[in-house]
Protein backbone atom coordinates (compact mmCIF):
# COMPACT_ATOMS: atom_id res chain seq x y z
CA UNK A 1 0.00 0.00 0.00
CA UNK A 2 2.89 2.36 0.73
CA UNK A 3 4.16 1.98 -2.86
CA UNK A 4 0.68 2.52 -4.33
CA UNK A 5 0.31 5.65 -2.23
CA UNK A 6 3.68 6.93 -3.47
CA UNK A 7 2.76 6.23 -7.11
CA UNK A 8 -0.56 8.06 -6.71
CA UNK A 9 1.18 10.97 -4.98
CA UNK A 10 3.71 11.12 -7.84
CA UNK A 11 1.02 11.45 -10.52
CA UNK A 12 -0.83 14.07 -8.46
CA UNK A 13 2.47 15.98 -8.27
CA UNK A 14 2.81 15.82 -12.08
CA UNK A 15 -0.71 17.26 -12.41
CA UNK A 16 0.08 20.07 -9.97
CA UNK A 17 3.29 20.95 -11.85
CA UNK A 18 1.32 22.10 -14.89
CA UNK A 19 -1.31 24.09 -12.95
CA UNK A 20 -1.05 27.83 -12.28
CA UNK A 21 2.13 28.53 -14.30
CA UNK A 22 4.74 31.04 -13.17
CA UNK A 23 5.11 34.25 -15.21
CA UNK A 24 7.19 33.72 -18.36
CA UNK A 25 9.99 36.29 -17.67
CA UNK A 26 10.72 34.52 -14.37
CA UNK A 27 10.27 31.04 -15.85
CA UNK A 28 12.63 31.80 -18.77
CA UNK A 29 15.51 32.65 -16.44
CA UNK A 30 14.79 29.54 -14.35
CA UNK A 31 14.81 27.30 -17.47
CA UNK A 32 18.12 28.74 -18.72
CA UNK A 33 19.69 28.19 -15.30
CA UNK A 34 18.46 24.57 -15.21
CA UNK A 35 19.81 23.91 -18.72
CA UNK A 36 23.21 25.11 -17.55
CA UNK A 37 23.12 23.06 -14.33
CA UNK A 38 21.48 19.85 -15.57
CA UNK A 39 22.60 19.41 -19.20
CA UNK A 40 25.67 21.54 -19.87
CA UNK A 41 27.16 20.69 -16.48
CA UNK A 42 26.86 16.95 -17.18
CA UNK A 43 28.34 16.98 -20.71
CA UNK A 44 31.90 16.40 -19.52
CA UNK A 45 31.18 13.13 -17.72
CA UNK A 46 28.89 11.97 -20.55
CA UNK A 47 31.59 12.51 -23.21
CA UNK A 48 34.31 10.91 -21.05
CA UNK A 49 32.32 7.75 -20.27
CA UNK A 50 30.86 7.41 -23.80
CA UNK A 51 34.33 7.51 -25.37
CA UNK A 52 35.70 4.69 -23.24
CA UNK A 53 32.49 2.63 -23.35
CA UNK A 54 32.67 2.71 -27.16
CA UNK A 55 36.29 1.57 -27.01
CA UNK A 56 35.51 -1.24 -24.57
CA UNK A 57 32.58 -2.49 -26.69
CA UNK A 58 34.85 -2.58 -29.76
CA UNK A 59 37.64 -4.45 -27.99
CA UNK A 60 35.30 -7.02 -26.45
CA UNK A 61 33.54 -7.57 -29.80
CA UNK A 62 36.88 -7.98 -31.61
CA UNK A 63 38.13 -10.48 -29.04
CA UNK A 64 34.98 -12.58 -29.44
CA UNK A 65 35.00 -12.47 -33.25
CA UNK A 66 38.35 -14.20 -33.64
CA UNK A 67 37.32 -16.59 -36.41
CA UNK A 68 39.01 -15.90 -39.79
CA UNK A 69 35.65 -16.63 -41.48
CA UNK A 70 34.00 -13.59 -39.86
CA UNK A 71 34.63 -10.23 -41.55
CA UNK A 72 36.21 -7.44 -39.51
CA UNK A 73 33.34 -5.17 -40.52
CA UNK A 74 31.17 -6.97 -37.94
CA UNK A 75 33.17 -5.17 -35.24
CA UNK A 76 31.94 -1.79 -36.49
CA UNK A 77 28.42 -3.15 -36.93
CA UNK A 78 28.26 -4.52 -33.36
CA UNK A 79 29.72 -1.31 -31.93
CA UNK A 80 27.17 0.84 -33.77
CA UNK A 81 24.22 -1.28 -32.66
CA UNK A 82 25.37 -1.47 -29.03
CA UNK A 83 26.10 2.25 -28.71
CA UNK A 84 22.99 3.55 -30.51
CA UNK A 85 20.42 1.10 -29.14
CA UNK A 86 21.49 0.79 -25.49
CA UNK A 87 24.70 2.37 -24.27
CA UNK A 88 24.07 5.96 -25.42
CA UNK A 89 20.42 6.35 -24.30
CA UNK A 90 20.19 3.93 -21.36
CA UNK A 91 23.69 3.85 -19.83
CA UNK A 92 23.97 7.64 -20.10
CA UNK A 93 20.56 8.00 -18.42
CA UNK A 94 21.73 5.93 -15.44
CA UNK A 95 24.73 8.26 -15.15
CA UNK A 96 22.42 11.28 -15.34
CA UNK A 97 20.18 9.73 -12.68
CA UNK A 98 23.19 9.65 -10.36
CA UNK A 99 24.63 13.07 -11.13
CA UNK A 100 21.59 15.16 -12.04
CA UNK A 101 19.01 13.23 -9.98
CA UNK A 102 21.00 13.57 -6.76
CA UNK A 103 21.47 17.29 -7.42
CA UNK A 104 17.74 17.81 -8.00
CA UNK A 105 16.72 15.90 -4.85
CA UNK A 106 19.28 17.59 -2.63
CA UNK A 107 18.52 21.12 -3.91
CA UNK A 108 14.74 20.77 -3.53
CA UNK A 109 15.13 18.83 -0.26
CA UNK A 110 17.32 21.58 1.18
CA UNK A 111 14.65 24.13 0.24
CA UNK A 112 12.07 21.98 2.04
CA UNK A 113 14.25 21.68 5.16
CA UNK A 114 14.98 25.42 5.26
CA UNK A 115 11.25 26.23 4.71
CA UNK A 116 11.88 28.08 1.43
CA UNK A 117 9.12 26.02 -0.24
CA UNK A 118 6.70 27.05 2.53
CA UNK A 119 7.65 30.69 1.87
CA UNK A 120 6.88 30.28 -1.86
CA UNK A 121 3.45 28.85 -1.06
CA UNK A 122 2.70 31.62 1.43
CA UNK A 123 3.39 34.14 -1.39
CA UNK A 124 0.78 32.36 -3.54
CA UNK A 125 3.31 30.80 -5.93
CA UNK A 126 2.75 27.28 -7.26
CA UNK A 127 5.96 25.86 -5.78
CA UNK A 128 5.83 22.67 -7.87
CA UNK A 129 5.55 24.64 -11.10
CA UNK A 130 8.28 27.04 -9.96
CA UNK A 131 10.71 24.28 -8.97
CA UNK A 132 9.92 21.26 -11.16
CA UNK A 133 8.62 22.63 -14.47
CA UNK A 134 11.94 24.35 -15.43
CA UNK A 135 13.74 21.06 -14.78
CA UNK A 136 11.33 19.16 -17.05
CA UNK A 137 11.77 21.70 -19.86
CA UNK A 138 15.56 21.75 -19.43
CA UNK A 139 15.87 17.97 -19.59
CA UNK A 140 13.92 17.89 -22.87
CA UNK A 141 17.24 18.98 -24.44
CA UNK A 142 18.70 15.71 -23.16
CA UNK A 143 18.41 13.95 -26.61
CA UNK A 144 21.07 16.42 -27.78
CA UNK A 145 23.41 15.00 -25.12
CA UNK A 146 22.49 11.46 -26.22
CA UNK A 147 23.35 12.34 -29.85
CA UNK A 148 26.78 13.56 -28.72
CA UNK A 149 27.14 10.37 -26.65
CA UNK A 150 26.43 8.26 -29.76
CA UNK A 151 29.01 10.14 -31.83
CA UNK A 152 31.70 10.05 -29.15
CA UNK A 153 31.01 6.37 -28.37
CA UNK A 154 31.40 5.34 -32.01
CA UNK A 155 34.48 7.57 -32.32
CA UNK A 156 35.99 5.84 -29.29
CA UNK A 157 35.22 2.47 -30.89
CA UNK A 158 36.87 3.51 -34.17
CA UNK A 159 40.02 4.71 -32.37
CA UNK A 160 40.19 1.49 -30.34
CA UNK A 161 39.73 -0.65 -33.48
CA UNK A 162 42.25 1.18 -35.68
CA UNK A 163 44.99 2.01 -33.17
CA UNK A 164 44.51 -1.26 -31.27
CA UNK A 165 44.96 -3.25 -34.47
CA UNK A 166 41.58 -5.00 -34.19
CA UNK A 167 40.19 -3.82 -37.55
CA UNK A 168 41.27 -1.57 -40.44
CA UNK A 169 39.54 1.81 -40.64
CA UNK A 170 37.78 0.94 -43.90
CA UNK A 171 36.36 -2.31 -42.53
CA UNK A 172 35.15 -0.61 -39.34
CA UNK A 173 33.40 2.16 -41.29
CA UNK A 174 31.92 -0.44 -43.64
CA UNK A 175 30.44 -2.14 -40.56
CA UNK A 176 29.00 1.18 -39.36
CA UNK A 177 27.14 1.54 -42.66
CA UNK A 178 26.01 -2.11 -42.84
CA UNK A 179 22.20 -2.60 -42.67
CA UNK A 180 21.71 0.80 -41.05
CA UNK A 181 18.15 1.42 -39.88
CA UNK A 182 17.42 5.08 -39.17
CA UNK A 183 14.52 4.09 -36.91
CA UNK A 184 17.04 2.83 -34.36
CA UNK A 185 18.21 6.43 -33.88
CA UNK A 186 14.58 7.58 -33.59
CA UNK A 187 13.99 4.80 -31.04
CA UNK A 188 16.99 5.99 -29.00
CA UNK A 189 15.73 9.59 -29.02
CA UNK A 190 12.21 8.54 -28.00
CA UNK A 191 13.70 6.62 -25.08
CA UNK A 192 15.91 9.53 -24.10
CA UNK A 193 12.93 11.95 -23.98
CA UNK A 194 11.00 9.58 -21.68
CA UNK A 195 14.10 8.98 -19.54
CA UNK A 196 14.64 12.75 -19.31
CA UNK A 197 11.12 13.20 -17.93
CA UNK A 198 11.78 10.46 -15.36
CA UNK A 199 15.14 12.00 -14.38
CA UNK A 200 13.48 15.40 -13.84
CA UNK A 201 10.37 14.25 -11.94
CA UNK A 202 11.27 11.24 -9.77
CA UNK A 203 14.13 13.01 -7.91
CA UNK A 204 11.93 16.12 -7.62
CA UNK A 205 9.23 13.98 -6.01
CA UNK A 206 11.65 12.60 -3.40
CA UNK A 207 13.06 16.05 -2.66
CA UNK A 208 9.72 17.87 -2.48
CA UNK A 209 7.97 15.43 -0.14
CA UNK A 210 10.90 14.57 2.13
CA UNK A 211 10.68 15.21 5.87
CA UNK A 212 13.38 15.75 8.46
CA UNK A 213 16.69 17.57 8.46
CA UNK A 214 20.04 17.60 6.69
CA UNK A 215 20.63 13.85 7.24
CA UNK A 216 17.32 13.01 5.56
CA UNK A 217 18.33 15.10 2.52
CA UNK A 218 21.26 12.72 1.92
CA UNK A 219 19.04 9.67 2.40
CA UNK A 220 16.43 11.10 0.00
CA UNK A 221 19.14 11.66 -2.64
CA UNK A 222 20.23 8.01 -2.39
CA UNK A 223 16.64 6.76 -2.51
CA UNK A 224 15.88 8.99 -5.50
CA UNK A 225 18.86 7.61 -7.45
CA UNK A 226 17.79 4.01 -6.76
CA UNK A 227 14.16 4.56 -7.77
CA UNK A 228 15.05 6.67 -10.81
CA UNK A 229 17.34 3.86 -12.03
CA UNK A 230 14.61 1.26 -11.40
CA UNK A 231 12.01 3.29 -13.33
CA UNK A 232 14.45 3.86 -16.22
CA UNK A 233 15.15 0.12 -16.50
CA UNK A 234 11.44 -0.79 -16.40
CA UNK A 235 10.51 1.92 -18.92
CA UNK A 236 13.42 0.81 -21.12
CA UNK A 237 11.99 -2.72 -21.24
CA UNK A 238 8.47 -1.47 -22.02
CA UNK A 239 9.58 0.91 -24.78
CA UNK A 240 11.86 -1.71 -26.35
CA UNK A 241 8.96 -4.15 -26.44
CA UNK A 242 6.60 -1.54 -27.92
CA UNK A 243 8.95 0.00 -30.48
CA UNK A 244 11.16 -2.92 -31.54
CA UNK A 245 9.16 -5.99 -30.44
Amino acid sequence: MKYLEAIGKYFIMIWEVFKKPTKWPIMKSLILKEIDDLIYGAMGIIIFISFFIGGVVTIQTALNLNSPLLPKSLIGFATRQSVILEFAPTFTSIIMAGKVGSYITSSIGTMRVTEQIDALEVMGINSLNYLVFPKIVATMIYPFAVAISMFVGILGGWIAAVFGGYAPSGEFIKGLQMDFDSFHVTYAFIKSVVFAFVIATVPSFHGFYMKGGALEVGKASTTAFVWTSVVIIIVNYILTQLLLG
